[in-house]
């Protein structure tokens, strides 16, 4: 059977599948929106029911799942604002905590909408309205029925800042047959390093549309005023040891709690601060708080810390940055639990020591190699991190050499950028040419 005819067949049924499942999908949103009012606003975006796009300026399209793709988003979105002003962007997400990121980073500039559910006539009606020129994915997005209609349309489709973890390389070898079939309608694949270049390699895409541009996170700038904000923060939340727990997922707080409560009773000036990924467990945290004994206070909440908060509970988006700044060692999360762990990056270019636990898949290379240049060390447990928050607070010479490894690591690895954008480039000139032909 040929392999376009076996795409499209299992295309269907996976179709099916999605209409069948539909009711599921709409009342998981219900159930999401009772926590995040924006799940509940998104139900008609994600049918595709979106506004029709009157202007014909060319519109490139950047999906950005949520925070991490938005944050890996950001330069790219940066350079067609300045480079390639005459063109319009569209950033969709799937999360509002996504929505609320590119919000703090563009403001009006650039426009929103959500990514609408891959169900045929939801896609269809998508681009029918936005009539987008370019198509750029954001990280490992694979959309069966969203590639093959812009494929059919004659819409670019590329992949950029594209990474493949163990995990994802495994579930689409059972699947490979579509997959490699999706994979052949991208012009180009931008990937963040080797071994993601062969694990794409292996599951069928030519070599010679595989490039390995790097991470673009390594080029996401850190403004003077955001470190100058920073540390207005730290003095607005004490002069105290503070340690972060950055982008938590449920079950590590109360690993963070147990390692901090020991610490605590030795250094009572500590101040533990939270940022769970999903900001609307601060309540759920708040009460794992008072089951500690540790008075917290909630962000938005507007109250100010004083001598007797233990714990801060970060709800607001956008600041994370700031308190990565303002914090003497950060611990990021998603990696005491198996989520695969978060962006790393993003403290070692505040200067600031990372330590994470050991389930790193969607960052396994950078964790390896920030860990080689003595920049992030791995804890398995409240014990190891205790260990560590302990040697770093107490070592100030070895904490500011550590930071400062960091912040040189992330300096020496920019420039991934530039190359996507060497790659876009026909695209979109020729785009621009279609504007004033």
């Amino acid at each position: 059977m040929p392999a376009s005819t076996l795409f499209n067949l299992v295309r269907h049924l996976y179709s099916l599948g999605l209409y069948l499942s539909a009711p599921l999908a709409l009342a998981r949103l219900a159930y999401l929106g009772y926590w995040n009012r924006g799940y509940w606003q998104s139900v008609g975006q994600r049918f595709g029911f979106v506004a029709h796009r009157r202007s014909e300026e060319p519109l490139v399209w950047i999906h950005a799942v949520s925070v991490g793709e938005v944050q890996a988003a950001r330069p790219i979105i940066e350079r067609l604002r300045s480079d390639y002003s005459d063109l319009h962007v569209l950033v969709t997400t799937s999360t509002p905590t996504g929505v609320e990121m590119l919000r703090v980073g563009f403001g009006e500039k650039v426009t929103h909408s959500y990514l609408p559910f891959d169900l045929p006539d939801s896609v269809a009606r998508f681009l029918g309205r936005i009539r987008p020129g370019l198509l750029v994915l954001m990280e490992t997005e694979l959309w069966p029925n969203l590639i093959h209609a812009c494929a059919a349309r004659k819409i670019p489709v590329v992949l950029a800042n594209g990474r493949l973890s163990e995990r994802s390389f495994v579930g689409y070898q059972r699947v490979i047959g579509v997959v490699r079939f999706a994979l052949r309608q991208f012009v180009f694949l931008a990937v963040q390093s080797d071994v993601d270049a062969a694990r794409f390699g292996k599951l069928g895409v030519d070599a010679g549309r595989i490039v390995v541009t790097g991470n673009t996170k390594f080029d996401v700038g850190v403004p003077d005023e955001l470190r100058e904000d920073a540390q207005t923060l730290r003095r607005e939340i004490g002069e105290s040891w503070i340690l972060l727990g950055a982008s938590t997922h449920e079950g590590e707080e109360p690993i963070l709690l147990q390692a901090f409560t020991q610490l605590r009773a030795r250094e009572p000036r500590s101040l533990l601060v939270l940022v769970p990924r999903h900001p609307e467990r601060v309540y759920k945290i708040a009460e794992l708080c008072r089951t500690c004994g540790f008075p917290s206070v909630i962000r938005s909440s507007e109250i100010a810390c004083d001598e007797h908060t233990a714990v801060y509970l970060v709800d607001t988006i956008g600041e994370l940055l700031k308190f990565y700044g303002a914090a003497d060692v950060a611990f990021v999360g998603g990696s005491l639990v198996e989520h695969g762990g978060h962006n790393v990056l993003e403290p070692a270019s505040m200067g600031v020591p990372v330590l994470t636990g050991p389930y790193l898949d969607n960052f396994a290379e950078i964790s390896a190699q920030l860990t080689a240049a003595g920049a992030l060390r791995v804890v398995h447990d409240a014990d190891e991190l205790l260990a560590a928050w302990s040697g770093l607070l107490v070592d100030v010479e070895a904490r500011v050499k550590v930071g400062v490894k960091g912040q040189r690591f992330v300096e020496a690895n920019r420039g991934a950028v530039d190359k996507v954008m060497g790659l876009l480039t026909p695209y979109l000139s020729e785009l621009c040419q279609r504007l004033h032909s």
